[in-house]
């Protein structure tokens, strides 16, 4: 019996194993545009009235970038972490292509989300910065990419992420 709980396990893992594997490769490929030195300048005013930039807010310490649409499918799962991890660590939002300033801030209200946003209209900032894929999360710290995640990402992901970053 336990040596069959052990073949059950040992399975387990290496399903897992294999389900990381596949997973940090899409990662991988669907990422492979964003660039990771010589970052875009993102410079700008959140619909909140807020000044940021992305350069100034991350020396020294970790930034989530959080590229999203009110429209994305998969952003209403990841959304909610954001927000949580906004409590504690420094984030900045790009709303792509979800419409006027009024319509995200309606959004926002309307899901209980206090996040900052850059709202993207026009998609000029995620073509500056190759997004193809939302949502996407960019984790930079000093100017520099450190980590870069894409389609759904659990809380605790972005957790290790800043923190290991």
């Amino acid at each position: 019996m336990a040596q069959r709980i052990f073949k059950v396990l040992r399975q387990v893992a290496m399903y897992l194993v294999l389900l990381m594997v596949i997973s940090a490769s899409v990662d991988w490929w669907r990422a492979k545009d964003i660039p990771k030195i010589d970052l875009p300048d993102l410079v700008g005013t959140t619909i909140q009235g807020e000044s940021v930039n992305l350069k100034v807010m991350s020396k020294d310490q970790p930034v989530m970038l959080y590229f999203w649409g009110s429209w994305c499918g998969v952003c209403n799962f990841v959304s909610p972490s954001v927000d949580t991890i906004s409590e504690y660590f420094p984030v900045m939002t790009v709303a792509l292509s979800s419409g006027s300033k009024l319509a995200v801030t309606q959004y926002l209200k309307d899901n209980d989300y206090h996040f900052p946003v850059l709202n993207d209209p026009d998609y000029k900032v995620g073509s500056e910065w190759a997004v193809q894929v939302t949502p996407s999360i960019v984790v930079v710290k000093n100017g520099q990419v450190e980590h870069i995640a894409t389609g759904f990402v659990s809380l605790f992901g972005m957790w290790w992420r800043m923190y290991f970053a």
